[in-house]
C-alpha cells in the first residue's frame, strides 16, 4: 500500500482538522493508501521527518493548517528535494494561499482534491535562507501580523487581523528602504512592504490582484511615506484592489531584489517571523505541485 505522509497543525484555526482526523485516515485507506501523521508540534520536526523516512515510499504530501504550517512543509521539501504533489488543507485563520487556488473548507471537498490526480506548479520565493509561499511583508503589516493574539485570531478569524491594524495606525513612522532590482533602484521612506507571490495577505483578498503563482515573477507593493490621513482611505481601497493605482504606492514586478535599510526592520514570511534586512530575494519558478481541482488554472496542469 502506498503512503501518505501528512503533517497538520492541531492548534490552526478553531481545531476543525483535529476533529476529522479519523475520516481523513478512513478515506484514504479505503482507497488502498496508508496515512502517515506528524502532529506539528516543535520547530525543526520535519528535519528528523525527512531524514528518516524514505521518501520514495510516498506518493503525496498533505499540509494542514494555515499559511505557517505550508510553509514549513514546502521549505523542508526544498531543503531535501522533495519532489511529489503538496495537498493543502486550510484550517488556518487567513488560509491566504488556499484562496488563492479557491481550495475548499469542507472536509470531503478538501479530500476530493487530495485524492485527485490533478496538479498546477507553484513558485516558491527565497529571502536570505527563508522560503515563502505567499508573501514575504514588513512594516505596517508585520506589527499587524504578529502582535495579533493567537487566541484572539482562533476567535474572531481575519477580523482579529484588521482591528489590530487600526490599533497601530496611530504608532505609524516612515522607514528608509532602498530596493535594489535588475531593472531599477528605488530610495524613499515606506509605511510597508509587500512581496507577493499569491495574491491575498492577511486575509485582504486583493492585496495583489493581477498576481500569478507561477509566472517567475513576485507582485511588489510598496507604500510609501504619506500623511496618515492618507493611510485610512488607502487601506480601505486594499479591500477593492484599487490602491495600486495610488501616488502613495509603488507596485511592480520582478524575479529578484534586494532590500536594505539603515534601521533594523522586522520581516514576516508567510506569517511566521523573516530574517531582518538586509535581503536578497529570489525566486524558485514552479517548484512544487499542488493538489486542485481548477480546471483552468493559469501555468501548467498535469
Amino acid at each position: 500500500m502506498k503512503k501518505i505522509l501528512l503533517f497538520y497543525n492541531p492548534n490552526a484555526g478553531n481545531g476543525v482538522f483535529r476533529s476529522n482526523l479519523d475520516r481523513v485516515i478512513e478515506a484514504f485507506q479505503h482507497r488502498n493508501r496508508i496515512i502517515v501523521p506528524v502532529r506539528a508540534d516543535r520547530e525543526n520536526l520535519l528535519d528528523k521527518v525527512f531524514g528518516e523516512i524514505d521518501i520514495r515510499n510516498y506518493e503525496k504530501i498533505i499540509a494542514a493548517g494555515g499559511d505557517g504550517t505550508i510553509n514549513s512543509m514546502v521549505s523542508a521539501m526544498i531543503q531535501y528535494g522533495v519532489d511529489i504533489p503538496l495537498a493543502v488543507f486550510p484550517s488556518g485563520t487567513a488560509n491566504d494561499l488556499a484562496h488563492y487556488f479557491d481550495l475548499p473548507y469542507g472536509i470531503e471537498e478538501m479530500l476530493a482534491i487530495a485524492l485527485g490526480e490533478r496538479y498546477t506548479f507553484m513558485d516558491v520565493g527565497i529571502a536570505n535562507e527563508k522560503c515563502f509561499v505567499n508573501v514575504l511583508a514588513m512594516g505596517m503589516m508585520v506589527d499587524v501580523s504578529q502582535k495579533t493574539d493567537p487566541n484572539v485570531k482562533n476567535t474572531l478569524g481575519v477580523m482579529a487581523y484588521y482591528l489590530r491594524g487600526m490599533a497601530e495606525i496611530p504608532k505609524l513612522k516612515p522607514i528608509p528602504i532602498k530596493i535594489t532590482c535588475p531593472d531599477r533602484v528605488i530610495e524613499t521612506e515606506m509605511y510597508a512592504l509587500l512581496i507577493m507571490n499569491g495574491r491575498s495577505a492577511g486575509g485582504f483578498k486583493r492585496v495583489a490582484p493581477e498576481a500569478s503563482i507561477n509566472d517567475g515573477l513576485f507582485d511588489v507593493i510598496l507604500f510609501q511615506d504619506m500623511p496618515v490621513g492618507n493611510l485610512m482611505p488607502l487601506l480601505f481601497s486594499v479591500l477593492t484592489g484599487q490602491h495600486t493605482e495610488n501616488k502613495n504606492v509603488i507596485y511592480f514586478r520582478t524575479g529578484r531584489l534586494r532590500i536594505e535599510s539603515p534601521e533594523e526592520v522586522n520581516t514576516d514570511v508567510d506569517g511566521e517571523t523573516g530574517d531582518p534586512l538586509p535581503l536578497d530575494v529570489k525566486m524558485l519558478p514552479k517548484r512544487i505541485r499542488v493538489c486542485t481541482a481548477i480546471d483552468n488554472m493559469e501555468g501548467n496542469v498535469w
